[in-house]
C-alpha cells in the first residue's frame, strides 16, 4: 500500500488523502495516517512544485559540474560531499561512478556567478582534486515532466 501512495504523491503531490483513497480504494483516514507516518519515519521528505521559470521571465542559471575527490580514510567520499552540499547555491550532489566522483547541480543568477562559486568555494575545498562545469542552456524535460510540448510539422508539402 505504501509503494502505491508513494508513486501517485511522486507523479502528483497535490493529491488529497482522499483522492489517493478512492484511487487505491482505502478509506481516507487510512491513507492519511500511512501518510503522516512516512512523513514522520522521513520517507516522505518534502512536497515540491516544479515551475518553469523562464514562462515568468525569472531563469536562473544551472550548471552540473563533476568533482574528483580524494577520498578520506574511513569516510570516504561523505565528508567532502556534506561540506559541498552545506552551500545555499547546490541543489543536488550524487555520488557517481565513472570519471569523476561527485555530481552536483548549482543554480545561480548568472554565469558569473555560477562560475565565481565553483571557482572561489567548490574548487578550494580540501580534498577536491578538479572540477569540470556543465553550463545547462535548456531544460526539456525534468522529473517526468516535458517543458515545451512542441508538435513540430515534418511532413513536406507535395509539389503537384
Amino acid at each position: 500500500m505504501r509503494k502505491r501512495i508513494l508513486k501517485l504523491l511522486e507523479s502528483n503531490s497535490k493529491l488529497t488523502p482522499k483522492e489517493i483513497a478512492l484511487m487505491l480504494g482505502l478509506s481516507p483516514d487510512q491513507v492519511a495516517q500511512e501518510i503522516a507516518e512516512m512523513e514522520k519515519e522521513k520517507i516522505i521528505l518534502r512536497y515540491t512544485t516544479l515551475i518553469n521559470w523562464e514562462k515568468v521571465g525569472e531563469e536562473e542559471v544551472a550548471a552540473l559540474i563533476d568533482v574528483k575527490v580524494t577520498p578520506q580514510r574511513d569516510v570516504g567520499f561523505d565528508e567532502v560531499a556534506a561540506r559541498i552540499y552545506q552551500y545555499p547555491e547546490v541543489k543536488s550532489v550524487f555520488l557517481m561512478s565513472g570519471s569523476y566522483d561527485l555530481s552536483v547541480l548549482v543554480q545561480g543568477k548568472s554565469l558569473k556567478e555560477v562560475a565565481s562559486f565553483v571557482a572561489q568555494k567548490l574548487a578550494t575545498l580540501e580534498h577536491v582534486q578538479s572540477t569540470v562545469t556543465h553550463f545547462i542552456l535548456k531544460k526539456y524535460k525534468q522529473d517526468g515532466v516535458i517543458f515545451e510540448e512542441e508538435v513540430i510539422e515534418r511532413r513536406q508539402v507535395v509539389q503537384p
